[in-house]
């Protein structure tokens, strides 16, 4: 993966402000354990209490997971003083989500001024192993200040 560098020479204290900022994340127990410019780590210990019916963690708290690993990695990138929202993805389920920790990694593959392309892979921890069980692609937008419009009348069309 290509080296970045941050726009935002405090990228490591605002992303883990606009991470902090984020009750869902700590309503599940997500954590970061890892950030450089374009990447991300995070980790949430097995839960009872987000299980589907098979007792695995539900895909949509893996799908949160892997969403917010894209939009931290993004955020390492982008300007100080941006905000980011999520405009699409695409999650694979590729096994079931049993383990005692869950593992999300993203990385940016192509940043811009506005939209950013993520990848985003996660992994469960289980008995010792470690299993790849989904996977992300992720394009987030950059929510950029916007410039204060101009408060001068306009000249009448009459």
């Amino acid at each position: 993966m290509a080296a970045f560098e941050p726009n935002n020479p405090g990228y490591r204290a605002a992303a883990i402000a606009m991470f902090e900022g984020q009750p869902a994340m700590r309503t599940l127990g997500v954590v970061i354990v890892r950030l450089a410019p374009g990447e991300a780590e995070l980790a949430m210990l097995h839960s009872s209490a987000f299980t589907q019916q098979s007792g695995f963690v539900h895909a949509g708290i893996i799908t949160a997971g892997l969403d917010n690993a894209c939009g931290v990695a993004a955020f390492t990138l982008m300007q100080s003083g941006a905000d980011i929202l999520t405009v699409e993805f695409k999650t694979t389920l590729l096994a079931p989500a049993r383990g005692e920790r869950f593992v999300f990694k993203a990385e940016v593959v192509k940043p811009g001024r506005t939209l950013t392309f993520c990848e985003a892979r996660a992994f469960a921890e289980h008995e010792g192993t470690t299993t790849l069980i989904a996977t992300m692609t992720g394009t987030l937008m950059a929510m950029l200040p916007r410039i204060a419009a101009s408060h001068e009348p306009r000249a009448s069309r009459g």
